[in-house]
């Protein structure tokens, strides 16, 4: 089944060839990014009139607090789609097989699970915070408080950096449009509606692109194992490619009589690590490295992302568990179903795509390009430009949350009102929109792409995961052991990088810091030193934390929305808590533990057993795009119902019984509805 006839003598898919038009490009970036904006600036307005939400300096960061579970896993789905998400799923897949979307999917999905449980402990511990940062200062001070607030900000930074890369490299790919300039226009879409809607359009923002992301995948899963191909064609292509020699691989990628092959810049022969050599087993080296890496990093970017710790605060009591649980589920089928369709489709089907393309992110726009043509081109970039928009919008409220709360009102204005804070919100919106491009810029002259940020950000941010874990769930965790664990741990991991750098290739270099073992040993010591310190400065001297000041974090207006009592009761929490802890512990260890060992005994997979590990990654992808788009719908009916009525004039009619309890209600905790 392979394609090598058709692109005989490429060395690379892409080349200078696009398939698209520059115009086309600039349509995409601008014009879906205008329609967005729009769209949901409207939406928030719509609300705003039609079903009574103030627009107050809380409701900009938080949402009102009372985002229910539907709307809230789709916005956890959306933040964690990022543009490596799409494309760096599908790389591994190129490089290892089966086992690098199983891994960057489950190696990814276990953070979002394990943080329902601290989503949880903020609604007891903390209700009227805005930010982790404003956690930290409460409970360990000054230096504690500038010491996460950097690593919070620098979370944002590598997220922000990975989105741009990805994203600026797709576009000039499949358009032509210069990367430097893309890198500065796609940020663009995003700084409307969020400077203008907040929290409020990020999250309405991010379930129209949610919805589109699935509705795309479930399109490519379909088209790759059912319309054009089979399980069993995949199969025997990617068995035939890991069979190849040397010699063989040498004839296929050729120019004339002169080869241009070179092992490990073509997916040809058999996979070094894997078992037999083959792409369809989950016994592999440089797949398993690849997912301990992922586990660590992500800890990093989940813990330490305020972007999360926010979505957290504006759902419901009621809502938040569940939210972080459904959406950690439903995210998993995103890099599994694609990469397990789109990535091993590649390989298969022997597309010249070359190392350097899929280090960049462009397997699954090569393959839909060869799929469907002009049409595959523009579904990637109008998926991709989803993802980028949604997760850089989540990323600008969260960095204009902690400027704002964390700079302007600790240590500049400690007074100010609620319009001076909407007002920095807004300005920091944009003002981090606009230097988002020239960060992308940077990192791409100085040669870094999105492999090799993705693989190495568990180093930088990997420290501050487990202190920020011990805020909330370890009453003995002090100051000193915090401030101490995320410093140090991020300085033995950088060093332990560099080490095993040298060590193993005798010289340091931009490519041979983002290969595998350095990453692995860095981001292996950034969690387990800063763990270990921690630990023994808190046994040493702990601080037996009663969590009160943490409970008396100033609001600077009353707006008691979503902070009512009943919902904040010990019985419920400690009862939601069990839930998640259950639930989130469980899907954990099946995840990273029991379904990878079961998979072991199969060693090279069978017709049989890949038929299987498909039909999962499609039926889940079909039942989890059904879940996303519909449940938030149906829990925000009433609020949809609001505004239509509002629009042809007319008021909306109330339930039986809810004009009276709404009444009873002071108008400053009533809750309006999502």
């Amino acid at each position: 089944m392979a394609s090598t006839a058709q692109y005989a003598g490429q060395t690379s898919f892409f080349g200078d060839n696009t398939p698209l038009p520059i115009e086309s490009g600039y349509a995409i970036v601008l014009g879906f990014g205008a329609f967005f904006s729009v769209l949901t600036t409207v939406l928030v307005y719509l609300d705003k009139y039609a079903n009574g939400t103030e627009h107050t300096s809380e409701f900009f960061n938080t949402a009102g607090r009372s985002v229910k579970t539907g709307l809230t896993a789709s916005v956890i789905v959306s933040q964690w789609t990022w543009a490596a998400t799409l494309l760096q799923s599908s790389n591994v897949a190129w490089q290892y097989g089966v086992s690098g979307p199983f891994w960057y999917a489950s190696g990814a999905t276990i953070q979002v699970l394990l943080f329902g449980i601290l989503a949880i402990e903020i609604k007891r511990r903390a209700r009227t915070a805005h930010t982790v940062c404003e956690m930290v200062l409460a409970r360990w001070g000054k230096a504690a408080h500038l010491t996460f607030l950097f690593f919070a900000l620098l979370a944002n930074v590598i997220v922000t950096s990975m989105l741009l890369l990805g994203g600026a490299a797709t576009v000039n790919a499949l358009t032509g449009v210069d990367t430097d300039l893309a890198s500065f226009l796609i940020p663009w879409g995003v700084i409307l509606y969020t400077a203008a809607g907040g929290l409020k359009a990020t999250f309405m923002a991010s379930y129209l692109h949610t919805a589109i992301i699935f509705l795309v995948l479930v399109v490519c899963v379909y088209t790759v194992y059912v319309k054009n191909f089979s399980s069993d064609v995949i199969y025997a292509g990617l068995q035939q490619v890991s069979s190849y020699s040397t010699t063989q691989c040498e004839q296929i990628f050729k120019q004339g009589t002169q080869t241009f092959f070179e092992a490990g810049k073509y997916a040809c022969g058999p996979v070094p690590e894997n078992e037999g050599g083959s792409y369809l087993t989950m016994l592999s080296g440089g797949g398993t490295k690849f997912g301990i890496i992922n586990i660590v990093g992500n800890f990093g970017t989940v813990f330490v992302d305020q972007s999360y710790w926010q979505s957290a605060i504006a759902a419901k009591p009621t809502s938040a568990h569940k939210g972080y649980l459904l959406g950690g589920l439903v995210w998993f089928t995103i890099p599994f179903a694609l990469a397990t369709s789109l990535g091993l489709c590649a390989v298969a089907l022997q597309l010249p795509i070359s190392s350097a393309e899929a280090g960049a992110g462009l397997v699954p726009p090569a393959v839909a390009t060869h799929l469907f043509g002009s049409f595959g081109s523009v579904m990637m970039a109008v998926m991709l430009f989803m993802a980028i928009t949604s997760t850089g919008s989540a990323e600008g409220i969260a960095v204009s949350s902690l400027v704002t709360y964390d700079i302007y009102k600790t240590y500049i204005n400690p007074k100010c009102t609620g319009q001076q804070a909407l007002f920095i919100s807004k300005v920091v919106v944009v003002v981090f929109g606009l230097l988002m491009g020239g960060l992308g810029v940077a990192l791409n002259h100085m040669g870094l792409n999105l492999g090799w940020v993705y693989q190495f950000m568990g180093n930088a941010i990997g420290s501050a995961v487990v202190p920020l874990w011990n805020l909330l769930m370890w009453k003995k965790a002090n100051a000193m052991g915090a401030v101490a664990a995320a410093w140090g741990g991020m300085i033995l991991a950088l060093a332990t990088w560099l080490i095993v750098c040298q060590a193993e290739f005798g010289e340091i270099t931009i490519d041979n810091l983002g290969t595998l073992n350095p990453n692995l040993a860095g981001n292996i010591v950034a969690l387990a030193s800063s763990a270990l310190i921690h630990f023994v400065f808190s046994m040493a001297s702990p601080q037996n934390y009663d969590f009160e000041s943490m409970g008396k974090i100033e609001m600077l207006e009353q707006d008691m929305s979503g902070l009512d009592d009943e919902d904040y009761t010990s019985d419920f929490l400690d009862a939601a808590k069990w839930w998640i802890q259950k639930w989130g512990w469980g899907f954990t260890i099946l995840m990273v533990l029991i379904w990878p060992l079961l998979s072991l005994p199969a060693g090279v997979f069978t017709t049989d057993y890949f038929a299987f590990w498909v039909f999962i990654s499609i039926a889940w992808s079909f039942v989890a795009t059904f879940v996303i788009i519909v449940l938030p719908i149906q829990e925000s009916w009433g609020a949809i119902m609001g505004v239509c009525y509002f629009m042809v004039g007319k008021q909306a009619p109330q339930k039986a019984g809810a004009a009276a309890s709404t009444a009873e209600k002071a108008p400053e905790t009533q809750e309006v509805a999502y």
